[in-house]
């Protein structure tokens, strides 16, 4: 991951022992994490267990550990990439695995929120349907031949009066597990506006 250099330094100070002990450490991670939420986040400054460590560099290192959380969500990075950025800063393997724990637990956060948010809550009308069949003699990427039929199905739909089409493909297996899938649908809905 690119990081400035006032992030690495930050997090060189937070590795540092000298500096943070490692309950300090494990506090200052559980709060700076904490603190992206902001329903649910505290403050590092004047948190009672961080006292000790000046308000400066409480700051300086809060500011380059959320810039590097939000990094490597951005990034979608995995352990060895967040454990090799944190080595080269020269983090201890039990501060590598507290911080990465931590990292993980609000990585999974933030996909759930993002998730929650893009989630419609209104799916668009089917308004009209059209099908037609095609016989697939031999695929594109196939050598031999395929002889296999498809659907060719395309669905003109409505949300808040604009109109859009999806067009798709499926064999006759999976065209038959939609229409099932919708015929369940539709009585599951029936039987929820007679209740």
């Amino acid at each position: 991951m690119e990081l400035s250099e006032s992030v690495l330094k930050g997090l060189q100070t937070l590795a540092d022992p000298n500096v943070f002990d490692l309950k300090s450490f494990t506090t200052f991670t559980e709060v700076a994490f904490d603190s992206l939420d902001s329903s649910r986040g505290e403050s590092v400054l004047g948190h009672p267990e961080l006292r000790h460590i000046d308000q400066t560099t409480l700051k300086h290192c809060h500011t380059a550990a959320t810039t590097f959380i939000l990094e490597g969500v951005k990034q979608n990075a995995d352990k060895s990439t967040i454990s090799s950025c944190l080595e080269d800063v020269r983090f201890q393997n039990e501060r590598v695995d507290t911080f990465y724990n931590s990292f993980q637990v609000m990585f999974l956060y933030f996909i759930y929120l993002f998730m929650l948010l893009s989630t419609d809550t209104c799916p668009p009308h089917i308004t009209d349907a059209e099908w037609r069949l095609e016989y697939c003699y031999k695929g594109t990427f196939h050598v031999h031949k395929v002889n296999q039929p498809s659907y060719l199905i395309s669905l003109n739909t409505e949300r808040a009066g604009a109109s859009s089409e999806i067009n798709f493909s499926c064999t006759m297996d999976q065209l038959q597990d939609l229409v099932g899938k919708m015929k369940d649908a539709a009585k599951s809905l029936e039987r929820a506006t007679q209740s």
